[in-house]
């Protein structure tokens, strides 16, 4: 399970998505987030859907691995379509008890169910289709305009880069202490809430120590090399826009105008 978590883990391939400039898709996925709390009516998902299918084609990343994603939220998803189907009142198409299914709670359920699925889907792809470095640079370039008023640009985003790239390391850890401990005996899975939560303590004390072990030799070699944040940094590559990003920005535009059409025209 915890390998399926494919958030913030890098696929490296020759795509177009690939060599977008990283302040657009940064920018890019928070329009696509906006555009998804928008949505009032299913059929509006449609263009979600068309718009995911070519950004997914174009990044060239395949479909079982986005989708794999998904699995660590499954229950998520399935207690969120539960609770919308059964406490959304409205006409009553069947009922057993005090439970009651309406039909728009059906509607609700899988509207918030899509929702949910789109937004992780959509968000995968910043981090699959972005190195760490570019992201970096990209929320670096971003707020550089917030530095006149005193915010650490560079260190924000090198915090941000280096917490959202340790989140497959730290999962990786954490599978291999599990399985670890149940070759010791441990039980996981069996037990009330009580016993489970304190099953996991032999499993978050080797994770923590592991985990301030990691930062330690991350310092260490920043140090070493040297680093002294951004200030007179120099890049090897500097960001600038080319023609395929604004074709990407029209693109999205367009995404984001025919959300806004559906609601409020439609």
């Amino acid at each position: 399970m915890l390998r399926d978590i494919t958030l913030g883990q890098y696929y490296p391939i020759n795509s177009i998505i690939h060599k977008l400039d990283p302040r657009f898709k940064i920018l890019g996925s928070f329009a696509y987030i906006v555009a998804l709390f928008i949505i009032k009516n299913i059929e509006a998902y449609f263009v979600v859907i068309g718009f995911l299918a070519l950004t997914i084609i174009l990044a060239k990343v395949p479909l079982k691995y986005i989708l794999r994603g998904l699995k660590p939220i499954f229950l998520i998803i399935i207690l969120t379509f539960g609770i919308n189907i059964f406490m959304t009142p409205g006409e009553p198409l069947y009922q057993l008890g005090v439970f009651k299914i309406t039909k728009e709670g059906i509607n609700m359920a899988v509207f918030m169910a899509l929702r949910l699925i789109f937004l992780i889907i959509g968000t995968s792809l910043l981090t699959l289709t972005t190195s760490p470095i570019e992201l970096t640079d990209g929320i670096e370039k971003i707020l550089n305009p917030f530095k006149r008023i005193g915010v650490p640009a560079h260190e924000l985003a090198m915090m941000m880069t280096i917490a959202l790239r340790f989140i497959p390391t730290l999962l990786e850890e954490t599978d291999k202490i599990m399985k670890a401990q149940m070759a010791r005996g441990a039980d996981f899975e069996s037990g009330n809430i009580v016993k489970r939560a304190k099953s996991l303590i032999p499993l978050l004390v080797p994770l923590f120590i592991g985990a301030f072990r990691r930062a330690d030799d991350l310092a260490m070699a920043m140090e070493a090399r040297c680093y002294r944040g951004g200030e007179n940094r120099t890049r090897m590559k500097q960001l600038r826009f080319e023609a395929r990003d604004y074709i990407a920005i029209v693109i999205l535009i367009g995404f984001v105008i025919s959300i806004v059409a559906m609601r409020y025209v439609f």
